[in-house]
């Protein structure tokens, strides 16, 4: 038995109108809505919930909204879902409608579990040509003029207690951990075999529980670059990027989220095994990112944000510098 990945999340939010601008923007497709509630979908699938904050039955926050009420975990089957149902019966906030089961996590998360509803999804994505191997014969790589993502591939969290969490993520829902922090944060996958994270647990030198991003999974890194210059034409606030993170190779692009933090495009990252050794990092800004852009770039200019457009001009029709006397 293993989790699949995550197949909703919800947030709680005040303003329904703002958030249902950005996730349409950002490339996903409402799929219905009404007073309280915006339903989104990627394209597998995967559910992006935005609800009132004062809906009745909405899970608690770990933080005043906006941010994240909860967070679904698919599985493949029925099977697995009962085995699940027998681990989490015993765990605080215990909650069983059948089709949907769950608990509240140490940090006082709304966690649940559910038979995946996503859909497979065969996808063209850009070859990369390197020295050693040249996959693209006679074609370019693609452009994007905006994203259209994917899944929502994974969430971070602040945490008060690292070593709760990650021990009820290991023990009740099979995570592994797949790089530390130590102390500070662990990365950790779904299964031995996987993306490099589902979930990251951050604990701050001051410990508070709160959400930090969530990411969203592109195709390629084209897409990436067409998705944040699609979203800065739109007048969204990048925090940081484009830019690589070092620990799991992703190609990354965050922008501020009226529903509640940052969210992420992303491609790219590791895919690790059972044979894959946790690795220790201390944090700093080279390993959080190996390059990035602060304020991102410009979707008119193509250049970073506030910096000089450019003139129609080739670089090489420049004047010359004048002669020295």
């Amino acid at each position: 038995m293993s989790v699949l990945g995550i197949d909703e999340i919800t947030f709680g939010t005040a303003d329904l109108d703002s958030s249902r601008k950005f996730f349409q923007d950002w490339g996903l497709s409402l799929r219905s809505e009404d007073a309280q509630t915006l339903v989104f979908e990627s394209l597998n699938g995967c559910r992006v919930v935005v609800a009132q904050s004062d809906k009745p039955g909405l899970p608690a926050g770990i933080e005043p909204d906006p941010t994240l009420r909860e967070v679904v975990w698919g599985v493949e089957s029925a099977a697995d879902l009962a085995a699940l149902r027998q681990r989490l019966g015993t765990q605080p906030g215990f909650v069983d409608s059948g089709e949907r089961l769950g608990c509240t996590d140490p940090n006082g998360l709304a966690v649940r579990v559910q038979v995946t509803r996503k859909r497979a999804l065969p996808l063209a994505c850009a070859k990369t040509n390197t020295w050693s191997e040249r996959p693209r014969v006679n074609q370019p790589s693609p452009a994007y003029d905006r994203a259209t993502p994917i899944e929502v591939g994974h969430v971070v969290f602040f945490v008060t207690d690292l070593a709760a969490a990650t021990a009820f993520y290991r023990d009740q829902l099979g995570f592994v951990v797949s790089d530390r922090y130590p102390g500070r944060g662990h990365f950790m996958r779904c299964a031995p075999e996987g993306g490099h994270h589902d979930l990251f647990l951050l604990q701050l030198p001051q410990p508070r529980a709160g959400l930090n991003h969530v990411a969203f999974t592109v195709r390629d890194v084209h897409e990436v670059f067409g998705g944040g210059l699609h979203m800065s034409r739109c007048g969204w606030s990048t925090e940081l990027g484009p830019g690589r993170h070092p620990i799991s190779s992703a190609i990354f692009w965050y922008y501020v989220n009226p529903a509640g933090a940052l969210v992420e495009y992303y491609t790219d990252e590791d895919e690790l095994t059972a044979d894959w050794q946790p690795r220790d990092f201390t944090p700093g800004p080279t390993v959080f990112a190996e390059w990035a852009i602060k304020g991102g770039i410009d979707g008119h200019t193509r250049r970073q944000v506030n910096a000089e457009p450019p003139s129609g001009r080739f670089m090489t029709d420049r004047p010359k510098d004048p002669p020295k006397n």
